[in-house]
């Protein structure tokens, strides 16, 4: 098939493989790069993601009064993080951790802009944390999302490739499912798989298996950019962690199918470690897609801080265990609680006054004015505009998981309707909402949730676009009411194939597996797990981009 692109393969065309053959083409180098999926699938899950990127001390931090530095996101990082296996499997996830950190401090934001990501001028806070200064969670607001969202992130890279394919400096294979990694002696010289019948599915849509024929190609070095597990329940069951309880028996997925963990398995089988296989990031405000594009597909709910969240049985969450503050946190209360953990779903409850300011659906899909660049648009509908956002309308409209009402006998009735699983007694939700909005009377509280809503209004990208006036929510003015039913959505592996910071592949006894790389969350975003136990956010992506940069330049450095 041409021996010229022998010396770089790269297995998967999802964002962290593009960055590594966008950096090997820049330097002159020749790439061929194998997917199982079709051509439209260019830029892989990245494509459909909000865009968000975690950056430190930016221009757009500081136009909005946000004081933030490397020190203070360091301290933030290790706080949730957490690493403690140092001397095994978190050698070099701290040391990917601390680098990615340094570059999101430093010259990320630069080196983004000139590969075409341009960044919108509100910072969002994502993980707020939980409520402890030496927990975890972001003490400053750190989500800068691109213009584009999802799309402005991969398609930069995507457009360099297809630029390379047109100059005859890329071989790109689709439908080539890679099965085996070709070793001699002790390093990887090359692959061998399936070529796979064509399939003209729509992106993100499964395909056909059907095997027409095998491969097999050289490569001085190869790419393992493959991606998680998130696709893969089996999977995620098999490492789900028993510090987070049992796994749920039903799950929804916020990745397409072809995320199954087949990359890190075939790299493993041929004796690299796969170090940290434990950590996981599944979101617990999922939702059901009403327009489903992969199986069981859900999206995740970006919630502001208003909300009322409670376990399936109507019982209130205690904090952290609030609307956007502690993912991972709020997962384990939600597999381990006594009663909790006896279903697989949870409760929003709030009011039409807060999902029209406060909801947000993460995806490029979801957010078509973000994605679109209708710069005027998102002025006019997400500070100015009346009513909830289209995305939003529609959900609350066709979405299984939703339902409304004026009086909350008739809400909980609906809500037990279509989670007849437990039964959310009505008097009981009542009170909890009286309690609830009695600490609306004056500036204090003692509810530790009134008091997020009030510190994120004092962030004015918060009070622009993401945090509603505290309101009582039974108040008739602000509703009708509402309840969405939430389920656990699988989402990012943290671990992943361990990696030096070139991100040349480890054995399982520490030696370098030679000719064999990895980038992307197939490496845990870097060194095996560069996050430990929790994200921060933005921080996916952003570990694409990083540990696609380091390998890319790692090859350019050995092989020319």
């Amino acid at each position: 098939m041409g021996s010229e692109f022998g010396s770089v393969l790269i297995i998967g065309a999802g964002l962290a493989g593009l960055v590594v053959a966008a950096e090997a083409l820049d330097a002159g180098l020749k790439v061929r790069i194998l997917d199982q999926e079709n051509s439209a699938n260019l830029g892989g899950q990245a494509y459909w993601s909000f865009g968000g990127l975690f950056l430190v001390d930016t221009p757009e931090q500081r136009r909005l009064g946000v004081r933030d530095s490397f020190d203070l996101a360091w301290s933030d990082w290790q706080n949730s993080a957490q690493f403690d296996r140092l001397g095994n499997e978190d050698v070099w996830a701290h040391r990917w951790a601390k680098a990615y950190v340094e570059f999101a401090a430093t010259e990320k934001r630069s080196w983004i802009k000139r590969k075409g990501i341009d960044l919108t001028p509100v910072v969002g806070w994502a993980e707020r944390g939980d409520g402890r200064a030496e927990g975890h969670g972001n003490s400053v607001p750190r989500f800068h999302i691109a213009w584009g969202t999802g799309t402005g992130v991969s398609e930069p890279f995507a457009d360099r490739i297809r630029e390379g394919l047109r100059m005859g400096q890329v071989q790109l294979l689709n439908r080539h499912r890679v099965t085996e990694l070709v070793t001699t002696g002790r390093s990887v010289t090359g692959v061998r798989g399936e070529v796979l019948s064509p399939d003209d599915a729509q992106r993100g849509q499964g395909s056909t298996r059907t095997v027409l024929g095998q491969f097999e190609f050289s490569a001085e070095a190869v790419v393992v950019a493959t991606g998680g597990i998130g696709g893969n329940h089996d999977l995620v069951r098999k490492f789900w962690p028993t510090r987070l309880g049992d796994a749920p028996e039903h799950m929804i997925t916020g990745v397409p199918e072809y995320v199954d963990g087949s990359g890190i398995e075939l790299a493993q089988a041929s004796g690299a470690r796969w170090a940290n296989s434990d950590r996981m990031w599944h979101y617990t405000e999922g939702i059901q897609n009403w327009n489903s594009i992969w199986p069981s597909h859900g999206i995740r709910i970006l919630p502001g801080p208003s909300s009322m969240w409670f376990d399936a049985e109507g019982n209130r969450l205690k904090a952290p265990c609030l609307p956007g503050h502690d993912t991972l946190g709020t997962l384990k209360y939600l597999r381990t609680d006594p009663i909790a953990r006896k279903y697989d779903y949870s409760w929003f409850v709030l009011n039409q006054r807060i999902v029209e300011k406060e909801f947000a659906l993460s995806g490029s899909e979801q957010n078509p004015d973000l994605t679109n660049r209708d710069k005027a648009g998102v002025v006019k509908d997400r500070i100015f505009g009346k009513g909830a956002p289209a995305p939003v309308r529609d959900f609350l409209d066709k979405g299984a998981d939703f339902v409304s009402a004026t009086t909350v006998e008739e809400l909980a009735t609906k809500m037990n309707s279509i989670a007849p699983q437990a039964f959310v007694e009505p008097e009981r939700l009542r009170q909890h909402l009286l309690v609830r909005d009695s600490q609306i009377e004056n500036p204090f509280s003692k509810d530790q949730q009134i008091q997020s809503i009030r510190n994120a209004r004092k962030y004015i990208g918060d009070r622009l676009t993401r945090a509603v006036a505290p309101h009582r929510i039974l108040d008739p003015a602000a509703g009708p009411l509402i309840a969405v039913k939430l389920h656990i959505l699988t989402r990012k592996s943290l671990g992943g194939l361990q990696t030096d910071l070139s991100g040349r592949v480890l054995k399982e006894d520490g030696s370098i597996f030679g000719g064999l790389y990895a980038a992307g969350e197939a490496s845990g975003f870097g060194g095996g797990g560069m996050h430990g136990y929790n994200a921060l956010e933005g921080t996916f992506l952003g570990g694409c981009l990083f540990s696609g940069r380091q390998v890319g330049r790692a090859l350019v450095g050995a092989l020319q």
